[in-house]
């Protein structure tokens, strides 16, 4: 005789209401986050390291404040200056490899490109990664709605591991997006649409 099938429970965040698997769905991830690192870190792996990170930053802060409050005298004040005078230098150095790049052209801090990445988690669960339309002036906010409805599925903005927003879309429409980014956007060139591929990047146009 079959075993009679056991039902299956479901831990619903108390933050957003829904199950704490699509929690990333939710009308605001980032304040889910804290529940599901103390709740269901199995679900969301990247949040416990993110968390991790964080913390150890945290004590390196704290360890380097003491070490400075612990001097005496003038040796507090000679650390100062001379912790004052290494950051001089730090800075007037890099200012100096800006300058020496080749062509004598200034390295820009964000690229404007926009990068399609396409990621399994939990080994079931398919996300598609777009970072960089900000950069083209977009909100993420809108263009994570376009994105929802075009392609009837779930879409939001959140943080990713290198603080910056972008937007993660429920389902795999990786090459279904770029005529759709460059339809709605004309200002998003083909040329500056590139994929993740295998850890390399690799242009759309």
């Amino acid at each position: 005789m079959a075993e009679k099938p056991q039902p299956v429970q479901v831990l619903y965040c108390p933050v957003c209401s829904l199950p704490s698997e699509y929690c990333e769905f939710g009308p605001d991830f980032e304040k889910c986050k804290p529940w599901l690192i103390k709740n269901a870190p199995e679900l969301y792996p990247d949040l416990l390291k993110e968390a991790s990170e964080r913390e150890a930053e945290k004590v390196s802060e704290q360890l380097q404040s003491v070490g400075i409050s612990t001097g005496r005298g003038n040796d507090t004040l000679h650390s100062d200056s001379e912790m004052h005078s290494k950051k001089g230098e730090t800075s007037s150095s890099k200012h100096e490899e800006v300058k020496r790049l080749p062509g004598g052209k200034i390295k820009k801090k964000d690229k404007q490109e926009v990068i399609i990445e396409k990621v399994v988690r939990n080994k079931r669960k398919c996300i598609t990664i777009v970072k960089g339309l900000d950069l083209f002036g977009v909100k993420l906010g809108d263009a994570s709605k376009k994105l929802g409805k075009k392609f009837a599925t779930g879409a939001s903005v959140v943080k990713g591991p290198t603080e910056k927003e972008q937007i993660d879309v429920q389902g795999d429409i990786s090459y279904d997006i770029v005529e759709f980014i460059t339809g709605t956007w004309p200002d998003v060139p083909e040329t500056a649409i590139y994929f993740i591929e295998d850890g390399k990047k690799v242009s759309a146009a």
